[in-house]
């Protein structure tokens, strides 16, 4: 069978070539996934300012969550992440300081700083990252040196990085404009530091204050960023963190050395990774399924077209596992050249796609992929198992054939479908109408109807392709008439289709879960952005929003209240916690908000639907309708939740609002989430003009912002952080919409090409009994034309449940958002893939002389 295996390949080239690309094109969609994943399970950057300590004690980022308050953790595949720094405390120190194997420990304590440029915009590092001011002694850690002045004294006087004091023109004797949660101040450059070892500008600048001055500014009293460890002599960096270890177990901090200090030191990079992580898991879910679903279509079509041969290899006495392992050989090779190909058009794409990740602040602006052998590999071995589990599902049919009715079998098409292809396709009809039933009970619950919703699809799509000719024939009753109105081609199209269901079917399937899956995904994020825009206007009542490039000055707020004309004023904090739904449910990441419980009515009408926001205080939390339902609390309740920081609390529900989408899912005092977040700053104010006083407003904000430079009158639409989350959200939906698209509509001319191409010899024999070629391109052409409205026809079909369900959850209705423009484009471009990939092959076979066509192999 090896021989005969080679030899099909050879002449067989073109029938498996679109196995082959759909191959490829799998393969290197699953590259990209196991790239992204490595990338972001080995997202370390080498440290900079820790590069000197053997070892590094900060907070864990990752979230355990008590079940009820002190048993273990629900299990989860992945832990969630904390988006603001975890603190360590600072009476950890004299405890690590009593090892025998410890010379120093060195805390870092963190000071939120801003810096403006000579150009007047706040100043940012390589990776994006803002200036952080820290205490004088932690430049041990460096090891920082002095290259000019002196160490900083007091609390006007500061050291600035090499690199920091290039870009603001500064040198010592200079003063320097600074903000930090003490308000703008000028300060004295007293110095300017080198780390040692290290070439070019730091990732994250750095501002050293006094040791003094940086305990009384930080966020966290009685908490530091982090421990550096210095071993004592002829203690390795190992020993050192075994010891560590040791004397802390007990206590929720991690352990970190070599690159993973640098993960300690740069929190974007902490928390890009596991986002990296979930988003490759996701997407690689997703292509993992399509990839199965259209390698094994366009194997059952390449093998059905192919039901001759294998007829006559049953009658000559060939065993039906012979024929199973010739179809499984055919696929393994394919697979193995389609695997390994696909991997470097995987590795080229990384680059693009983290380009744009990076744009919409999904990772850092200075990420990297990791290019490792585990994807690689990973990526050839899955190809190859989804090509022989599609190829034995493909053969399954042809070696099931009786040796005296081989023959006969390959000459007419089925009638119908077998028993247990018919049982199945029932068992999945019954369980998309379930999961509908399911979902239309779950209404209000965004997270579970979106998984629904997905599966849904799938399952419809699954279910239409197994019944694929029944649906066919079913679907030509309906669109042959319209075929009929011209009577010779058409007419002729029409019965085509309808005596080669099978054939229709394997053209219409793709086209289904290219449209199906398109049409879900996108048209489920615009309902979601539609409905989150329309939240953001009904809701916002101030008249004006103060932004920032960085975070709002402290002082902004008070500033604003003791001025003429305006009536109220907030500062709006933004951040996330982690919750438990009631019982034992998974951990669930919500977008959380602070404001001044006071000025709340009158800045934001978060659509109140029970309780009230007037009992938010240090112990309470306001819940949106979808947090409720997904934690099954109302008010009343306690919920258990994490904040950003790590710290464990269990507030007490006191509102339920329905526009969170718009806004945030957790709404807190201002006062309470701000002592919880990294910088312990504002992200927005939102200003309320006092009735009849436009202009003393507008006076006052001139002031204010003449007073703070950093500080903008945003657009009304724009100073949320959760729009921005949104649209980077969006954005990696649209992407998994995007490579769904381009593998489906690859499939889609696959499956044309191949239906076409076997057509050579019918083609030649219409023309040698007198009709033209024309008359045959009119014929392909009606028959195309089928094809695209019965797959774009079902294909939007099978979105509809799934649409219906999420619309249910966002806006309480069952229509989407639907832009008409986009569904013609995506009708459209499917349609239009399927007519090339029939007329182009059929033009090119057309060229050639009948009577050269009608004797060719089949």
């Amino acid at each position: 069978m090896l021989w005969l295996t080679l030899s099909t390949l050879r002449a067989r080239k073109g029938g498996l070539f679109g196995t082959f690309v759909a191959l490829l094109i799998g393969s290197a969609v699953l590259s990209v996934c196991g790239i992204l994943l490595e990338s972001g399970l080995r997202s370390d950057v080498p440290p900079q300012r820790y590069a000197a300590a053997d070892v590094v004690v900060a907070g864990r980022q990752q979230a355990d969550m008590p079940v009820n308050g002190e048993g273990a953790p629900p299990p989860t595949p992945m832990k969630p992440t904390l988006v603001e720094r975890v603190a360590v405390p600072a009476e950890l120190a004299p405890v690590i300081r009593s090892l025998g194997e410890v010379r120093a420990v060195v805390p870092d304590i963190g000071v939120p700083t801003s810096v403006v440029g000579t150009d007047g915009a706040p100043l940012a590092g390589a990776g994006g990252t803002q200036p952080l001011g820290h205490n004088w002694s932690s430049t041990e850690l460096g090891p920082f040196r002095l290259t000019a002045g002196r160490a900083p004294a007091g609390t006007t006087e500061v050291v600035l990085d090499a690199g920091l004091a290039d870009r603001t023109g500064t040198v010592p004797g200079e003063r320097l404009s600074l903000t930090t949660r003490a308000g703008v101040g000028r300060f004295l450059v007293s110095g300017i530091v080198e780390l040692q070892g290290h070439e070019g500008a730091l990732r994250q600048p750095a501002v050293f204050f006094s040791d003094t001055f940086a305990a009384s500014r930080s966020v966290h009293p009685g908490l530091v960023d982090s421990l550096g460890v210095l071993a004592a002599p002829g203690v390795t960096s190992g020993e050192l963190a075994d010891a560590v270890s040791t004397v802390l177990e007990g206590h929720d901090v991690s352990v970190r050395t070599g690159d993973d200090r640098g993960e300690a030191e740069f929190l974007d990079v902490a928390v890009s990774g596991p986002k990296l992580v979930l988003l490759a898991v996701s997407v690689a879910g997703n292509i993992f399924l399509v990839t199965i679903f259209v390698v094994s279509s366009t194997l059952s079509l390449a093998v059905g077209h192919r039901r001759r041969e294998m007829a006559l290899l049953r009658a000559v006495g060939a065993a039906p596992r012979q024929v199973r392992r010739m179809v499984t050989g055919e696929a393994l090779a394919v697979a193995l050249a389609g695997g390994v190909l696909g991997w470097p058009v995987g590795a080229l794409a990384v680059g693009w796609i983290g380009g744009r990740l990076a744009e919409h602040g999904f990772v850092p602006s200075d990420f990297a992929p990791v290019y490792g052998p585990l994807p690689a590999v990973g990526t050839v071995l899955v190809t190859i198992l989804t090509a022989y589990l599609a190829a034995l599902t493909a053969a399954r049919r042809a070696t099931r054939i009786r040796p005296t009715e081989a023959l006969g079998e390959a000459a007419v098409e089925p009638a119908g479908l077998g028993r247990w292809r018919t049982a199945t396709g029932a068992a999945l009809v019954l369980g998309s109408a379930a999961l509908f039933a399911v979902g239309m009970n779950q209404s209000g619950d965004f997270a579970t109807l979106a998984g629904l919703a997905n599966s849904l699809v799938l399952t419809v799509v699954i279910a239409v392709a197994v019944l694929g000719p029944l649906v066919s024939r079913a679907a030509m009753r309906v669109v042959g008439p319209a075929l009929r109105v011209s009577r010779v081609s058409g007419h002729l199209a029409a019965a085509n289709n309808s005596s080669q269901a099978r054939r229709l079917a394997g053209a219409v399937t793709p086209l289904i879960l290219a449209v199906s899956f398109a049409a879900t995904v996108i048209f489920a994020e615009s309902t979601s952005q539609h409905t989150a825009r329309e939240q953001r206007e009904a809701g916002l009542v101030a008249d004006h929003v103060l932004t920032s490039p960085v975070k709002v000055a402290p002082g902004v707020v008070e500033d604003l209240r003791g001025r003429e004309g305006i009536r109220a004023v907030t500062g709006l904090v933004t951040s996330s916690a982690v919750a438990v739904p009631a019982g034992t449910g998974q951990p669930v990441a919500l977008n959380a908000q602070g404001l001044d419980p006071k000025s709340l009515p009158e800045t934001l009408d978060l659509g109140l639907r029970k309780g009230g926001f007037d009992g938010l205080g240090p112990t309470t939390v306001a819940l949106s309708t979808t947090a409720s339902s997904r934690l099954g609390l109302d008010v009343g309740e306690a919920v258990r939740l994490r904040l950003g920081d790590g710290t464990l609390m269990t507030p007490r529900v006191v509102a339920v609002y329905d526009r969170g989408l718009g806004f945030a899912d957790l709404t807190f005092d201002r006062a309470l989430l701000s002592a919880h977040t990294t910088t312990g700053l504002d992200d927005s104010v939102l200003v309320r003009a006092a009735a009849g006083a436009p202009g003393e407003a507008e006076k006052a904000l001139v002031a204010v912002t003449e007073k703070y430079p950093s500080l903008q009158v945003a657009d009304r639409l724009s100073f949320n952080r959760q729009m921005q989350d949104q649209q980077a959200h969006a954005w990696v939906n649209y992407l998994i919409a995007g490579l769904i698209i381009a593998y489906a509509g690859v499939t889609v001319v696959n499956a044309q090409v191949m239906n076409t191409m076997v057509r050579r010899r019918e083609f030649a024999l219409l023309r040698l009994t007198g009709i033209t070629s024309r008359q045959v391109m009119r014929i392909v052409s009606w028959e195309s034309a089928a094809v695209a409205v019965i797959g774009v026809g079902l294909g939007t079909l099978a979105a509809v449940p799934a649409l219906s369900l999420i619309a249910l959850a966002l806006t309480g209705a069952v229509w989407p958002t639907v832009s008409p423009l986009t569904y013609l484009c995506i009708a459209g471009g499917t349609a239009g893939l399927a007519a090339l990939g029939a007329l182009v092959p059929a033009r090119l076979m057309l060229l050639r002389r009948p009577i050269h066509s009608i004797g060719s192999r089949e």
